[in-house]
C-alpha cells in the first residue's frame, strides 16, 4: 500500500499522530472514516498522486495514532481538537493552504476544520455524510436502525467497550463486511489489527460521545456559512440518500454547495477508487 510514500509519526499539542504522504502537486489532505485507517485512501492515493501531494493520517484514537483520555465533556474527541491536530500536521509538513476531503467521521472533522481554519482550507469534499447536527436532529426509524452503532456507542463507558472488546473481529465486520471482506483487500489486516486495541475502541466510542454533545454545542454556536467551495458526493446504495437530502443540508452550512450520489454503497473510497478520484482531481482544480 502508499507506493513510494513516507510513513511517519507527527507530535501536535494534543496526540502523536501517524501520517502517510506522498506525491507532488497542491497539498491535498485525507480524512479516514470509523472504524477504519488512512489505508481506506489507498486506492484513490495510487490515482491521484502524480497531480497532487497528498497527507493520509490516522485521527487521533484511530489506527496507530495515539488514544488520549476523552477529558471533561470528551473534549480531547471533539471535532474541534481533533482538527486541530490535522491543523498541525500540516503545519509540520510545511503546507500552509490545501485542500481537504474526508468520508464518515474524517468528514466530521473536515466540517469543523473549515469552520475553525478557513484560512486554510481552499476547497472542502465530504463522502457519504450529512451535517452531524442535522442528522441527529433528523433521525428516523430508519436511520436509527440502520445507524444503529451511533446510538449503541454513545452509551456510557464502559458498556459498549465490554461488549465490544469481547469480539472485536465480529463486531468490524458486521458493522463493515455484510457483502465479504473482499472490498478492503491488503488493508484488512490493518483494520482488524488496530481495532483488537481496547483502547482503540475506548477512543471510538468518545469519538462518537463527542459528536453527541460538545460537537453540537460548537455547531449550534456557528451563525455563519462556510466560505469555502463545498462538494458532497454519497452512495445511491447507502443510507445517506435514503435517510436525508444531503445537498440541501450542506447548503444551510456553505455558501456554495454541490454534490451528487455515485452507484456505491457506504466505502466510496474502496468500492469507486477511480471515479472518487476523478471527482476529486476535478473538484480541486
Amino acid at each position: 500500500m502508499f507506493d513510494g510514500f513516507v510513513e511517519d509519526r507527527i507530535e501536535t499539542s494534543g496526540a502523536t499522530i501517524r501520517v502517510r504522504y506522498g506525491g507532488t502537486g497542491p497539498a491535498v489532505l485525507l480524512l479516514h472514516g470509523n472504524p477504519q485507517t488512512s489505508a481506506m485512501w489507498r486506492h484513490v492515493a495510487a490515482h491521484l498522486k502524480d497531480r497532487f501531494t497528498l497527507i493520509c493520517p490516522d485521527l487521533r484514537g484511530y489506527g496507530l495514532s495515539s488514544k488520549p483520555p476523552a477529558g471533561p465533556d470528551h473534549v480531547n474527541y471533539s471535532k474541534r481538537a481533533m482538527a486541530q491536530d490535522m491543523v498541525e500536521v500540516m503545519d509540520s509538513l510545511g503546507h500552509r493552504d490545501f485542500f481537504l476531503c474526508g468520508h464518515d467521521r474524517g468528514g466530521r472533522v473536515a466540517h469543523r476544520l473549515a469552520y475553525d481554519r478557513a484560512d486554510r482550507v481552499k476547497k472542502l469534499c465530504v463522502l457519504d455524510i450529512a451535517p452531524t447536527r442535522e442528522m441527529y436532529a433528523n433521525t428516523s426509524d430508519e436511520f436509527a436502525r440502520a445507524y444503529w452503532h451511533w446510538f449503541f456507542m454513545i452509551l456510557p463507558a464502559p458498556e459498549p467497550e465490554r461488549m465490544m472488546q469481547a469480539d472485536p473481529d465480529a463486531f468490524w465486520l458486521a458493522r463493515c463486511a455484510k457483502n465479504g471482506t473482499d472490498l478492503f483487500d491488503e488493508a484488512l489486516d490493518e483494520y482488524l489489527t488496530t481495532f483488537r486495541d481496547p483502547e482503540t475502541i475506548r477512543a471510538t466510542c468518545d469519538d462518537y460521545r463527542a459528536a453527541a454533545s460538545i460537537d453540537i454545542v460548537h455547531d449550534d454556536a456557528e451563525s455563519r456559512k462556510l466560505p469555502m467551495p463545498v462538494h458532497c458526493l454519497w452512495g445511491a446504495n447507502g443510507v445517506i440518500e435514503r435517510c436525508f437530502d444531503p445537498l440541501a443540508l450542506w447548503r444551510l452550512r456553505a455558501e456554495t454547495a454541490t454534490g451528487r450520489s455515485l452507484s456505491t454503497g457506504h466505502f466510496m473510497a474502496e468500492e469507486a477508487p477511480d471515479e472518487i478520484a476523478d471527482e476529486l482531481a476535478g473538484f480541486f482544480q
